[in-house]
């Protein structure tokens, strides 16, 4: 396949094309970037690819030219952000050219407004995965592994590292001063309101609420939860009848720094770009407001760093099942999310490799959890890392089923 790669100068971008160039299945890789020499130096990085790879200068924002480009292209890879922009419109370009589509889109209202497109998706014959990376992506997979244990079920919890030991955590600010996209994107889904499942329905609800759970293997912990694409996913996919949601795993003191800048946020004292500076520089000012939230919040005990947490039934009993990044993997969970680029690009590329040679083609707009396979999709990435398969998955009964109304 012609594969067209958007925005692939940046890095995470940079990340897939460079998995992308070497994959069976990909005839010829062109990347795009507004910035025309930027995206010449991403594509003589690859001079050494087996197959050819160009660069164009291409700004997506100019409909007829972006037309152009999906129309000599049979897969388009969009890291081009941020996706309540660019998301709806890019896949609706491809859909009308008739070329299958993957991004990393992790903003929950685009993913609405893109998986509203499945009908135009169907009929064009066009397959598009949206929130291909690490979270939505790697965490919606985990999640698959899970339910896969279970007959029904219950509640279905995703979550990721913030501080915690082995996080890699970034400064957040780029060399300029200014907030890197990311965490301006944070800042905007820790506050407001977000959307999550509670008993069964999508319901808004304020994030950084406390979520206690107890896993397999005797972890216990407390995370919270954020704006993210996965309940939402989840909810269509494997059908909760109880709760889910996307949470952070996060100490006490960043906690409570994090919910002072959201109650300042949703008073209008701040804009998300200046949280995110707050947050990378914290003020005196701010840190005090946060003590006394901070001494009372609770912190994640033993939870694993990024895991999907299921409860649900399985030959009539009550099961918790957890599905994790294996700690003793040879890959090394360091290795992958010490670079967060790479912990998104990669999954990208690994999920394109199966819309490419038709595992996970079928028509329509899709979460991964839906088209892409689970297993051989943690087979490919501990071998991009040079180690065995990076998951376990444990579970165990529950001795006291928890009530639930009928």
């Amino acid at each position: 396949m012609k594969v067209l790669a958007l925005g692939a100068a940046g890095a995470m971008g940079a990340a897939a094309v460079e998995t992308a160039a070497r994959m069976l299945g990909v005839e010829r890789l062109v990347i795009a970037d507004r910035d025309g020499d930027a995206a010449a130096r991403a594509a003589g990085r690859l001079a050494d690819a087996p197959v050819p790879v160009s660069a164009l200068a291409l700004d997506i924002t100019d409909e007829p030219a972006l037309r152009a480009a999906l129309t000599r292209a049979d897969l388009v890879l969009n890291t081009v952000g941020p996706y309540y922009r660019f998301g709806p419109a890019v896949l609706r370009a491809a859909i009308d050219t008739g070329t299958h589509y993957l991004d990393i889109c992790d903003d929950w209202e685009p993913t609405v407004d893109m998986l509203d497109l499945d009908p135009d998706a169907r009929a064009a014959g066009v397959c598009a995965v949206v929130g291909m990376g690490a979270s939505p992506g790697i965490s919606n997979l985990l999640a698959a592994l899970a339910a896969a244990e279970l007959d029904t079920v219950f509640d279905a919890y995703t979550a990721w590292p913030v501080d915690v030991p082995d996080s890699g955590p970034e400064d957040g600010l780029l060399a300029d001063g200014h907030p890197t996209a990311a965490a301006v994107h944070w800042m905007q889904q820790a506050s407001g309101s977000i959307t999550a499942v509670t008993a069964g329905r999508l319901l808004a609800q304020r994030p950084l609420r406390p979520v206690e759970l107890t896993l397999p293997g005797g972890r216990h912990g407390t995370a919270y939860t954020v704006g993210h694409p996965e309940p939402i996913t989840l909810h269509r996919s494997l059908k909760p009848v109880g709760d889910a949601a996307n949470l952070m795993v996060v100490t006490p003191w960043t906690l409570a720094y994090l919910d002072t800048l959201r109650r300042d946020l949703d008073a209008g004292l701040l804009t998300n770009e200046g949280a995110a500076r707050e947050l990378a520089r914290p003020t005196l000012r701010r840190l005090t407001r946060s003590a006394p939230t901070a001494l009372l919040a609770k912190g994640p005990g033993t939870l694993p760093p990024f895991f999907a947490a299921l409860t649900g039934e399985r030959a009539g009993r009550e099961h918790r099942v957890l599905a994790h990044l294996d700690p003793g993997w040879a890959g090394g969970v360091d290795k992958l999310f010490g670079d967060m680029a790479q912990a998104t690009g990669i999954p990208l590329a690994l999920g394109m490799s199966q819309v490419i040679d038709g595992t996970a083609r079928r028509a329509g707009v899709h979460p991964p959890e839906t088209v892409i396979d689970a297993r051989r999709f943690f087979t490919d990435l501990g071998r991009a890392f040079g180690g065995g398969s990076p998951v376990l998955v444990e579970s165990e009964p529950v001795a006291t089923p928890t009530p639930r109304s009928a």
